[in-house]
């Protein structure tokens, strides 16, 4: 082998290494790889394909990726003025206990989609959605039977799981322009008769509120539950989610 043999040898040695650095380099490096390449100057048109690559890698200005129906996401992310005040995250609940130790609703998309349009008609009313519970992780579901195992009062988890554990359910309540809870015919997780969907027992101003609430989940397709005024759930259903628990 000659002197020039050897020399262009080691010249396309030298570019493979190269290459094999930028192409198997995590993405901020391939794009400084390219850039260092570029600016070298000898080899410029040998890299072209790494700066593409660079580009496909980065967010795309304009376009914005929407969740699928069943993702789990924070509520707030997507309706950022509603209100959150969860009840099991602290020990104001009927348990005196802290059930779960994160302070972010979570709910489907699919779910958060509807509550959004919820959102939008309250607010032109001059009100806001407040939500009291939202997903609820099944060991927060077994915790509160361990403390109450009444199926009156909770879902027994031993022969099925609370609809809060589906990320479709949410426990609401309505909030004026100074985010005070407006008059209801009870509180959260109250267990008299006031609680349940007759409001023929209580004040007139809690019974209006009250339909008021109903009326518009029902338009964007929740389903209330008879027995508690400020439960309702996404008419479109998903499993039971067992291993997804929020960041504390």
């Amino acid at each position: 082998m000659n002197y020039k043999e050897i020399s262009l040898y080691i010249i396309i040695a030298g570019i493979m290494v190269i290459c094999s650095g930028c192409a198997y380099s995590g993405r901020a490096e391939a794009e400084s790889c390219f850039i260092e390449c570029r600016l070298g100057g000898s080899v410029r048109g040998k890299f072209q394909k790494y700066e593409e690559t660079a580009e496909q890698v980065k967010p795309q200005p304009g376009i914005e990726t929407e969740p699928a129906d069943d993702v789990f996401v924070n509520v707030k992310d997507y309706i950022s003025d509603i209100c959150v005040d969860l009840k099991y995250a602290a020990e104001d609940n009927f348990t005196g206990t802290v059930i779960y130790n994160f302070q972010d609703a979570y709910l489907r998309y699919g779910t958060v989609r509807r509550l959004r349009e919820v959102q939008d008609a309250v607010r032109k009313d001059g009100y806001s959605l407040k939500i009291w519970d939202a997903f609820r992780p099944v060991s927060a579901q077994f915790k509160l039977w361990e403390i109450c195992p009444d199926s009156r009062y909770v879902a027994n988890p031993n022969t099925g799981y609370s609809s809060h554990s589906k990320g479709n359910t949410v426990d609401i309540t309505l909030v004026g322009k100074d985010e005070n809870e407006i008059m209801m015919p009870t509180g959260f997780d109250d267990f008299s008769a006031l609680a349940d969907r007759d409001y023929s027992d209580c004040p007139g101003e809690a019974a209006r509120n009250a339909e008021y609430l109903e009326d518009v989940m029902q338009e964007q397709g929740f389903v209330p539950y008879s027995g508690e005024w400020w439960h309702f759930t996404d008419g479109d259903s998903y499993a039971v989610e067992e291993s997804f628990y929020p960041a504390d």
